[in-house]
């Protein structure tokens, strides 16, 4: 949390940015040296980098498919690698805009992975947030580097984040001579897990956090993923629905039952709570076998939309809501094991490389969630230490989203607001929680998913205001005591900015 009083603080950056030309900042960057403030840390890189520069990674594992990066100020960018154990290190990246607004910002990761989202960065730099990012303790989207070494499970559970927040608030203060004034988080998916971690665990950490698509309930989350494998089975399997018939035929069935519910035939299913859909509709009858569905193909969608359950009748995960189809065709439904999930059970689980992922059970998911390594489970049923804080989080979850249940959000809200004992407007005073219509996982979709939820088209061409930006209105919430009563997001055109709006939409709470 702020350190000292925020007027004054202003004051000192205001002042920074005053005295020091863009030559004068060059020079202070080149002759920062973070390394000596980090304990046993080592640079990497310490460069300036102007607005408009191209900046590439040549070092970044291929899988993250982040080659480079155009940035959009002039800034400090400082590489640090920073051991967290005898076993386990981060990549640790900050980057310190000229025109700093005297905030910082933490920065999430996605899937299983260890990709810093540089488009974040130079996202929140632009708009004057002094931002830090990580590797989350391992390179590239797989979990091979978690086999046989619970350090860097814990880098991923918790602690990557956490060393870089104490780390890069402590070379703000050194590099601009000023104390930062507010300190925000920005992540989706996975990096939604990481933020509701952190008001968990570190509730002085940050005073506003934004949370997408959170992964909550990870271990149980991944025997989710993991159970549409066995349900589906391989592409050569007898009863293996294909790819073209979840877009084609199922996909404009559930819009047939469902998207008319909210009074408007959009293509978009408003709220998936109230489809209640029954694909026994596409049941092959009278000898047809064209344009329909076996009794054993109607079976496993109805599976693939229900509840998973454990062992002992308890609930493991909510249903996938309907609407997701045309994207979880992609992974979830591929007939191939999901690699997220496949490789945790490998890695984590039951450290065995070997394991098969066909042969997942309910039993299976017991065992992970038995095993909860470092806490990672992430299911708080109190954030009361956030709260006492004076502390904020956005929540929001995309509607289609076709790799995380967004039943499984709203399961959480109530949860938490049961566990707080808190009413939906007790809760409204430091949680507010978001439904994306016609939003795929973290963005992309038919609905109006533009709302700079992260860097580049999830920010394009759309005004940083509270209003229209939900960066914005995490911090004019914390800043100035405006909390959102809705979001307002844009689709455009061919999700082209330069083709214009096509339409846009207040997604409420």
């Amino acid at each position: 949390m702020a350190l000292g009083l925020g007027f004054f603080l202003c004051m000192a950056t205001c002042l920074f940015m005053a005295v020091y030309t863009r030559a004068d900042f060059q020079e202070r960057c080149l002759s920062f040296t973070p390394e000596k403030y980090i304990f046993n840390s080592t640079r990497e890189v310490v460069e300036y980098v102007s607005a408009g520069t191209n900046l590439t990674f040549p070092d970044n594992d291929p899988t993250c498919a982040r080659p480079n990066q155009i940035i959009a100020a002039d800034l400090c960018r400082v590489a640090l690698f920073i051991p967290t154990s005898n076993r386990s290190s981060i990549a640790f990246e900050m980057w310190l805009p000229a025109q700093w607004s005297g905030r910082f910002l933490g920065t999430g990761n996605g899937g299983i992975d260890g990709c810093i989202k540089y488009e974040d960065l130079a996202y929140t730099t632009q708009y004057g947030f002094a931002s830090v990012g990580t590797n989350n303790g391992h390179n590239g989207t797989s979990g091979v580097a978690f086999y046989q070494n619970p350090d860097v499970v814990t880098d991923f559970a918790w602690r990557s984040l956490h060393t870089s927040i104490v780390s890069g608030k402590k070379l703000a203060k050194l590099f601009y001579n000023a104390t930062y004034t507010k300190s925000y988080y920005l992540g989706c998916s996975l990096g939604g897990r990481q933020g509701i971690k952190a008001a968990e665990m570190f509730p002085q950490d940050f005073d506003g956090i934004v949370a997408g698509s959170p992964a909550l309930d990870f271990n149980n989350l991944d025997s989710w993923r993991a159970s549409f494998y066995p349900i589906t089975g391989n592409v050569n399997s007898t009863n293996f629905i294909t790819a073209s018939t979840w877009v084609g035929l199922i996909h404009n069935e559930v819009l047939s039952q469902c998207d008319g519910l909210d009074g408007v035939r959009d293509g978009i299913i408003e709220d998936p709570t109230l489809c209640d859909f029954r694909p026994e509709s596409l049941l092959c009858a009278n000898g047809t076998t064209a344009n329909c569905l076996t009794d054993i193909q109607v079976k496993n969608v109805r599976k693939i939309f229900s509840p998973l359950y454990g062992e002992d009748g308890n609930l493991i995960y909510p249903a996938m809501q309907p609407g997701s189809e045309i994207m979880a065709v992609q992974k979830l439904y591929a007939g191939k094991p999901f690699s997220y999930s496949e490789d945790w059970f490998r890695y984590v689980v039951y450290n065995n490389p070997s394991w098969n992922a066909s042969t997942f059970t309910i039993h299976d998911a017991a065992v992970a969630e038995g095993l909860n390594p470092s806490n990672i489970r992430t299911w708080p049923s109190s954030l009361s230490a956030f709260q006492a804080a004076r502390a904020k989080i956005i929540s929001y979850h995309g509607q289609q989203d076709n790799q995380i249940t967004s039943f499984n959000t709203n399961r959480f809200y109530d949860y938490l607001s049961f566990g707080m004992q808190a009413t939906s407007s007790e809760l409204d005073d430091f949680f507010r929680f978001f439904r994306i219509s016609g939003m795929f996982h973290c963005n992309s979709g038919p609905g109006a998913w533009v709302f700079g939820q992260g860097g580049n088209t999830a920010a394009a061409g759309i005004p940083y205001n509270s209003t229209n930006n939900v960066l914005a209105a995490i911090v004019d919430w914390v800043e100035k005591g405006e909390a959102p009563d809705s979001i307002e997001g844009t689709k455009f055109v061919n999700d082209t900015v330069t083709k214009g709006v096509a339409f846009q939409r207040r997604h409420c709470r």
